[in-house]
């Protein structure tokens, strides 16, 4: 996933550089000139107190340069508007980068409040810019004129986005449409806020402590560890499993206790919705309420069709008609996977019907049984650092980048890894922070963010400092982190995003690495994903963590038999959840709205079998509610056409095709400066086939 900053930040500020500006007072080190090597974060210097006073600063050092675009008396030009406002709020852009990833990664209560009380200041921050009719107007002068000012196309897509986004900011309203709309965004970017607060809590809130050890049956010994290791740190007799993933998808797959799963299974997926003060419900209608009056005080139908107008897709009928023309092979597919697992209860004499909390139990029996295959057999080869090893000479053979591990850049934690990124010339490239390991202070999920985006406009040119988050299961004891195949590709698509960022070459901040279309995005991302699992790639580093075997051609061939393997399952609850996502969107009137009921609705309109669950339910669906994939999630099928149909490309001429790479390259590095789709087809030689995703996913 990428990780966009979600306050009403996104739109003021471009995560560009962390030198500070000349007002910044000189005794705060976080808005201090870095002495780190380029410049980079020195985190240990800062002090979370400092933060709100930073951002204080930092706003008012905005404000002044936007004043100053405004208060220009030469008429419009690109450099005196549009490069003044891409060079405007350095000290913003530093404390933002900082303070938002660290909030997301180690947070503290403090943080927590100090982004409450920041959020309503940057959004009446984004009404002044985006509100303001005279910068507005040098903005549209521009682009009234810009088919005669022989701009570049990435100048000519750089002010189409500004353009854009001050009308989509409010720019063309009458001033007491513009009041409502800040005070519709102020309350969004709260209520978002109070989302990711409530769903943090609440996943910590559930512990499952296990003090008989027959409770244990079926879990294997590493699981057994990691318990055991957690209830240590507590303090506590015997194992804790906890509803971060590396803890409950193993229990979940192993545990012979069939009323522990059920237990750990609706805890999951009931994240947000326990009758306590974490309760997500009426937070969830009441974003849905602002969404809707933003919408329509700008002129759309829904949320949806105004999310969907600056996106790929377009169109929510678009959206949909991808998502249904997937969903029914998997919908099929995955009712043909629920009788073959209740087919081994009944040959078990179990005599009960498959549950939710039995789909992943079952599952492993019959991968085991059918493939003689289960994590035990796979995960000794795959140490975390040999995976990322792997996708490092990925890198290097794809794109001619080397990865150098650097002791002397300062880290926010001491589980994070840094490395200088330096391309086939030897000239540095980017620095590359990595941070794998679930903790209480750090949300779940993983993802790919920015401390500084790469500009080449204003001075120097700056490069970026890219930095992925993940939950990995950790290492316990004398064993090392070692991760299952699920972990293996998200590494590896993790780090897809993270190429994109690190890769790009662009000048203009607001189209630098990942800052391109919602629906392309992920593209780099999932098509990462593929080299991962290739027998050519696993060879080169899935070697066994305590003799150094190379993974057995044997055990390679087993797990590409099983490749699609359970894909019904994975597919349909990763479409359910598209389309969750985007129905809600669609409502005419929320004044009465129970999410609860809504998925039942959908489920029943579907055709979505009980046995399985949505990928993420409502109350705790953090992509829409408290992140930036709002009519957004059917992104992720939305370019797994186009990753799948690239790789097909890249399968027929070699997976390290020198030529194919170079030309593929060449959209990582562009960023969003030039036509996605059409830089597509320039790759591909042709319009992308949707059936290269039915096919990759063995539904066709």
């Amino acid at each position: 996933m990428k990780k966009t900053i979600i306050t009403s930040l996104t739109t003021i500020v471009m995560i560009t550089q962390i030198s500070c500006g000349g007002g910044s007072d000189p005794k705060m080190a976080i808005l201090s000139e870095s002495k780190a090597p380029f410049g980079a974060p020195e985190f240990h210097l800062y002090q979370t107190a400092d933060y709100l006073e930073a951002f204080k600063i930092g706003i008012e050092e905005k404000r002044a340069d936007i004043k100053k675009i405004i208060e220009n008396s030469e008429a419009p030009t690109f450099a005196n508007t549009i490069d003044a406002l891409e060079l405007s709020g350095e000290s913003l852009e530093k404390v933002s980068s900082i303070f938002f990833n660290l909030n997301e990664s180690d947070n503290t209560p403090e943080m927590t409040e100090i982004e409450n009380a920041v959020s309503p200041l940057l959004t009446e921050l984004s009404g002044y810019i985006f509100m303001n009719d005279s910068l507005f107007t040098r903005i549209r002068t521009l682009y009234d004129q810009r088919e005669s000012l022989h701009l570049s196309e990435e100048q000519m897509i750089v002010l189409d986005n500004y353009y854009q986004q001050f009308v989509r900011g409010g720019a063309l309203l009458n001033e007491e449409d513009k009041a409502k709309l800040l005070d519709i965004n102020t309350k969004l970017s709260l209520a978002s806020i109070e989302f990711s607060k409530n769903l943090l809590a609440d996943s910590k809130l559930f512990k499952l402590v296990i003090t008989d050890e027959k409770d244990l049956s079926g879990l294997p010994q590493g699981v057994r560890d990691a318990a055991a290791e957690a209830a240590k740190a507590e303090g506590v007799e015997g194992w804790i499993f906890t509803l971060d993933k590396p803890s409950c998808i193993p229990f979940l797959q192993y545990a012979d206790n069939r009323e522990l799963r059920e237990k750990v299974y609706k805890a999951y997926y009931g994240r947000g919705d326990n009758k306590n003060e974490n309760n997500n419900k009426d937070v969830i209608r009441r974003i849905l309420q602002l969404r809707q009056q933003k919408a329509k005080l700008l002129g759309f139908n829904d949320f949806a069709a105004f999310t969907l107008d600056a996106k790929m897709a377009k169109t929510a009928e678009a959206a949909n008609n991808l998502l249904m023309s997937i969903w029914e092979p998997a919908v099929q597919r995955a009712k043909e996977e629920r009788a073959a697992l209740q087919a081994i209860i009944d040959m078990e004499g179990g005599k009960f019907k498959l549950e939710g909390w039995d789909w992943f139990y079952y599952t492993e029996k019959l991968r085991k049984a059918k493939y003689s295959l289960n994590d035990a057999d796979i995960k000794p080869y795959f140490k975390l650092e040999n995976v990322l090893a792997g996708a490092f000479d990925c890198a290097q053979r794809l794109y001619g980048v080397k990865f150098v591990e650097r002791n002397d850049i300062p880290v926010y934690h001491n589980e994070v890894s840094t490395y200088e990124v330096i391309d086939s010339k030897g000239e540095h490239l980017a620095i590359f922070y990595t941070d794998f390991f679930p903790r209480p202070s750090k949300r779940g999920g993983a993802w790919m963010t920015n401390f500084v985006n790469q500009r080449n406009i204003g001075g120097p040119e700056v490069r970026p400092m890219v930095v992925n988050v993940c939950n990995f299961t950790a290492p316990t004891g004398d064993t090392p982190a070692l991760l299952n195949i699920d972990e293996t590709r998200t590494l590896f698509h993790e780090f897809g995003h993270a190429l994109h960022g690190m890769l790009t070459k662009t000048h203009y901040p607001n189209v630098s690495g990942t800052s391109v279309k919602h629906d392309f995005v992920e593209l780099f991302s999932q098509i990462n994903e593929k080299w991962a699992i290739e027998p050519e790639v696993m060879r080169s580093y899935a070697k066994h963590y305590q003799t150094g075997e190379i993974i057995p051609d044997t055990l390679i061939a087993k797990m590409q038999r099983s490749s699609h393997f359970n894909l019904g399952f994975e597919t349909s609850e990763l479409v359910a959840a598209a389309l969750l996502d985007l129905r809600m969107h669609t409502i005419e009137d929320y004044s009465n709205f129970d999410c609860n009921e809504f998925e039942k609705e959908v489920r029943k309109e579907l055709g979505f079998i009980p046995e399985i669950e949505y990928r993420y339910r409502s109350t705790n669906f953090s992509h829409v509610f408290g992140g930036g994939y709002a009519v957004g999630y059917y992104a992720y099928l939305w370019a797994e056409v186009l990753d799948c149909d690239a790789f097909e490309l890249f399968k027929e001429r070699g997976i390290f095709d020198a030529e194919t790479a170079a030309s593929f390259k060449m959209l990582v590095e562009m960023g969003g400066s030039k036509d996605p789709m059409r830089e597509y087809v320039r790759f591909r030689g042709a319009q992308p086939n949707p059936n290269a995703l039915l096919r990759a996913r063995g539904l066709k």
